[in-house]
């Protein structure tokens, strides 16, 4: 049986395409359809479900030696407010999840984890948590995101905040709501944490304002895309490390001392095997997850795991991981779809420049 959110009905009453994800009968797309949506996002502002998310709350004396045990990252010089994308590691320097931690005081965080991995996240965390920690795991909130350049102007419209202020990838509270300058689009943009029973009239106040339209899981997940984004369980996972990953910029300066540091370090001092790129296709035909990824002479090189079409660029793209010797942008190569090897280059990512805030410079 799949679960749902607190804004199944809103989505029912909206005529969405439903599915299950993770585990959640969630909304694929709605009447526009997936390629309007995207667009849509990317030129005012598209309001997503993200409440199928865990949300989790640590605190106590040494919380922030507690993220800096389970992921690369530093904490310990955070400043309240402050919002960390990272990744838990596991014994052997695999990504156990990415997920992002703020800070909301000394001594309390936030963290809000992918919904396919709640279950091992929770059990992990309270499997490292030590004595004194309090551990809440947060399942009567929703989470919902609001993506693109109008997004500002939308909150201050319909709830008269003034978020001018807050940087990129920092929270204010609001009363009893987390408001984060964030998200997974490359837009600018907010999540908002709010009470499961209070997110049904926040999404309808939001939806209704004349630029905004609702946005599925699809649009999301070509958006995220075209930044170049990983996706957990497609483009990283727990045989990935960080560095494979390109995820370097993560690593703390002061913290040696996590979960699989072994592996990880060795692999910064040495560098690894592969490396993941960015692909552009260029030819005609489109490469999904598993494609693989060859080198001139045909030899295989790597995978693709995720791809898709932009819309944005009206071209193909995909990620995936080459032998680090073909990672290099400029480097010809093809990915073998149907029988066919389609030309292709890697290139940096993101494929199209994010447009979110600036961030302040601060020494964490």
């Amino acid at each position: 049986m799949l679960r749902k959110t607190a804004l199944h009905e809103q989505h029912l009453k909206l005529g969405a395409k439903m599915g299950g994800f993770a585990g959640y009968d969630m909304p694929l797309f709605y009447a526009d359809g997936v390629m309007k949506e995207h667009l849509w996002v990317r030129a005012h502002a598209g309001l997503f479900d993200v409440s199928h998310m865990g949300q989790v709350i640590v605190q106590g004396p040494g919380a922030a030696e507690f993220f800096e045990r389970l992921t690369p990252s530093d904490f310990k010089n955070k400043k309240p407010g402050r919002a960390q994308y990272t990744v838990l590691t596991n014994e052997k320097g695999g990504i156990i999840d990415d997920l992002i931690v703020t800070r909301l005081s000394e001594d309390k965080f936030f963290a809000v984890i992918n919904a396919g991995c709640k279950n091992k996240d929770v059990a992990w965390m309270r499997e490292n948590l030590p004595a004194g920690l309090n551990f809440d795991f947060q399942d009567d909130r929703g989470l919902i995101a609001i993506q693109g350049p109008s997004a500002e102007k939308i909150l201050r419209d319909v709830l008269q905040l003034d978020l001018s202020g807050l940087p990129y990838m920092h929270l204010r509270e609001q009363g009893d709501i987390f408001i984060s300058r964030l998200g997974y689009t490359g837009e600018d943009g907010f999540e908002i944490s709010v009470a499961a029973d209070k997110a049904p009239a926040l999404w309808d106040k939001l939806a209704a304002h004349n630029e905004v339209k609702p946005i599925g899981l699809a649009a999301r997940d070509s958006l995220r895309l075209e930044m170049g984004y990983a996706l957990y369980g497609h483009d990283i996972d727990e045989t990935t490390s960080p560095l494979e990953a390109g995820l370097s910029w993560i690593m703390g300066k002061n913290n040696a001392g996590f979960i699989g540091a072994s592996r990880v370090l060795r692999e910064k001092e040495q560098g690894t095997a592969r490396n993941r790129v960015g692909l552009q296709l260029l030819d005609k035909g489109v490469a999904r997850e598993g494609a693989e990824i060859r080198d001139g002479s045909g030899r295989v090189i790597g995978a693709l795991t995720s791809g898709g079409f932009s819309p944005s660029l009206q071209q193909s793209i995909g990620q995936g991981y080459v032998d680090s010797a073909h990672a290099a942008a400029g480097e010809k190569v093809s990915v073998h779809v149907r029988g066919r090897d389609i030309p292709a280059q890697v290139v940096n990512m993101p494929f199209m420049p994010a447009k979110t805030k600036s961030m302040k410079r601060e020494a964490a």
